[in-house]
């Protein structure tokens, strides 16, 4: 039986993994964590700075270390970055240390909340739906082999969406 103590999020970018699973976080009392937002306050730079400056490379580098770190922990939402999955050593990760609930969005949805986002290194060369639908092409192979529920959130709001997880993880 999979230890369901932890949550992990995973998706794309802009898929709602940081706001679902901060709702998720205080509906099924869990602390929170973003890998993302783990790596700026380990660096001391926003994550843009370290793609300028270390490249993806360098980024998904400290990304794996800092979900070394996580999965240690228990009882924990953590909302994943949207490339964590081209790592075959987080995928383990991932599966091998909670329930990972792939958060799927169509292309369109994630095109219409990013517009004009410019944190999110990935999208600021191109067209931004091209640049999305190519990453979710790649991508969504990744995410559906690793995770034990894929919730399509297409049409959903946050709340929606955490209730579902809720009712799966009230099932286990």
């Amino acid at each position: 039986m999979k230890d369901i103590e932890n949550i992990f999020l995973i998706g794309l970018m802009g898929s709602g993994k940081t706001t679902v699973g901060r709702i998720l976080s205080q509906t099924l009392n869990k602390d929170f964590y973003d890998s993302d937002h783990v790596v700026e306050e380990k660096t001391g730079v926003k994550v843009p700075l370290i793609f300028e400056y270390e490249g993806e490379v360098g980024f998904r580098k400290r990304e794996e270390s800092v979900l070394k770190g996580l999965v240690c922990h228990k009882n924990i939402v953590l909302a994943t970055g949207g490339g964590i999955i081209l790592s075959k050593n987080n995928c383990k990760l991932l599966a091998d240390n909670g329930h990972v609930f792939y958060l799927k969005s169509n292309c369109e949805d994630l095109a219409a909340r990013m517009a004009g986002d410019q944190s999110r290194p990935l999208l600021q060369e191109g067209d931004l739906k091209e640049t999305l639908e190519s990453l979710f092409e790649l991508r969504d192979p990744m995410y559906s082999s690793i995770s034990d529920h894929i919730i399509e959130t297409t049409g959903k709001r946050a709340k929606e969406i955490s209730h579902e997880i809720e009712s799966f993880i009230k099932k286990l």
